[in-house]
């Protein structure tokens, strides 16, 4: 294997894949801090120029975190399709790249390597693709999957209605998502991040939103998302829960620092299939962020795009409902300002849809960030021809409780009009039924809380 190449007469010299990965990596905030990124423009085509000659089986040969160190790569490796895999193996990374873009390579083509595909496969291509490449293959990527309803259709854009209170007050929360349903919000979940995490306080709020939802026979899903532990037990409670969620991250080290395992999220998965109240056979919901694991210190000297990559690996293993990058939440110290922030949402959405999963985006940024709405609201639209499953929804995008920047109610179906594209099939009857949407446009009912009793 080739780990060298000359740039204008000068001989650059990478010591690993993970290093040739790392420095291939466009400039992250997140890799100056870990110190893994190129010095300079120049190392960096020089590492891309490596990464494109080396082939998709020396990739899986070299994972950037070791088999014996790590269950995550035990679990992509244990898992992965060799008869996927043998269709690919032979390609350069470049190569790759080709073949993904050309015109007669389908999304279905895409989906049946999918399983034959290692994260560090989709990260390693992702880095010699402009952002035009990531949005071409992110739309032609469709991976559809169905709880109460059906998420990632063609000319499909849902989006999950957020309707947090800075004390789990439940009237409060009820009333918040009133407001985003009459909008057109919540096709692929009402989520509520829960100020108190508790199993009492996480059943007492899907109890409150289940009776909602079944007295206006709305079809979607409902999630709290405390953590994996507390849902259970308030699944225990018997409490209806149509989706169990958990924030995952790329090694074993960053997810012990979330309090999980693969094995307690198996436990978890038999759990809701036991026990949860969705119609199934997507049942789970994870969130990402490039830069968790470098926060805990777990990154094991690997660039935020594998490591990302990575979660997604392990996502997979339980055929989720929901998979969402949380790309501008984690800070500026891992992606400081706009350009790096929209880079990352179609690196995310890219990598998650080409490994198999219903890719979503919370397009946001954190109050100490160098990102302006503008920028934010081109993000959007970016996802929105990139073919992004869903978008966050909330009041006005300003979230009272994490105070942080992300999509507004109003702004999903400005958004749907541009990009011409509609809700889950069933909730889009739904909006019908109620007058909120009607057509291509806004019906009588469109913001009237009162529509939803």
């Amino acid at each position: 294997m080739q780990l060298a190449s000359t740039i204008r007469g000068v001989s650059y010299r990478f010591a690993s894949v993970k290093e040739v990965l790392a420095k291939a990596n466009p400039p992250k905030s997140g890799d100056d801090l870990a110190g893994v990124s190129a010095r300079d423009a120049v190392e960096r085509v020089a590492a891309r120029a490596v990464l494109a000659n080396m082939t998709l089986r020396e990739l899986r040969e070299n994972p950037v975190v070791p088999y014996e160190l790590d269950e995550l790569t035990r679990t992509v490796e244990d898992e992965l399709d060799e008869q996927a895999y043998k269709a690919i193996a032979h390609l350069t990374v470049g190569r790759f790249r080709e073949w993904l873009l050309a015109i007669e390579t389908t999304g279905a083509t895409m989906r049946a390597v999918a399983p034959g595909l290692t994260p560090e496969m989709a990260a390693g291509v992702c880095k010699l693709m402009s952002n035009f490449d990531l949005m071409t293959v992110g739309a032609k990527c469709l991976v559809v999957v169905r709880a109460n309803s059906t998420l990632g259709l063609p000319g499909r854009l849902s989006s999950r209605c957020q309707p947090n209170h800075p004390t789990d007050d439940v009237e409060g929360i009820i009333a918040s998502m009133r407001e985003g349903l009459s909008y057109g919000c919540g096709d692929a979940v009402i989520g509520v991040n829960p100020a108190t995490d508790t199993a009492q306080s996480t059943a007492e709020i899907l109890t409150a939103i289940d009776e909602v939802l079944k007295r206006n026979g709305c079809p979607t899903q409902h999630c709290v998302l405390s953590h994996v532990t507390v849902q259970m037990k308030a699944l225990e409670l018997g409490c209806p829960m149509d989706l169990m969620f958990q924030s995952v991250a790329g090694t074993e080290a960053a997810n012990k620092a979330f309090g999980i395992s693969v094995k307690l999220l198996d436990e978890a998965w038999d759990l809701m299939k036991a026990k949860g109240s969705t119609k199934g056979p997507n049942r789970m919901y994870f969130e990402t962020g490039q830069g968790s694991a470098l926060s805990s210190n777990a990154h094991h000297g690997a660039d935020q795009v594998t490591i990302e990559a990575r979660a997604y690996g392990l996502s997979r293993r339980y055929k989720p409902f929901l998979v969402n990058t949380v790309v501008g939440f984690i800070g500026p110290e891992y992606l400081e300002n706009g350009p790096q922030i929209s880079r990352a949402a179609l690196e995310d959405h890219f990598m998650g849809k080409l490994l198999g999963l219903p890719m979503g985006c919370d397009a946001c940024f954190t109050y100490h960030a160098t990102m302006t709405q503008d920028e934010l609201e081109s993000l959007k639209v970016l996802l929105g021809i990139a073919g992004c499953t869903y978008l966050m929804s909330l009041p006005v995008g300003d979230d009272i409780m994490l105070n942080y920047q992300s999509t507004s109610y109003h702004d999903i179906p400005t958004l749907r009009r541009l990009v011409n594209k509609r809700p889950t099939p069933e909730f889009d009857a739904w909006l019908d039924a109620k007058g909120i949407w009607r057509g291509d446009g806004p019906g009588p009912k469109f913001g009237d809380v009162q529509a939803i009793r």
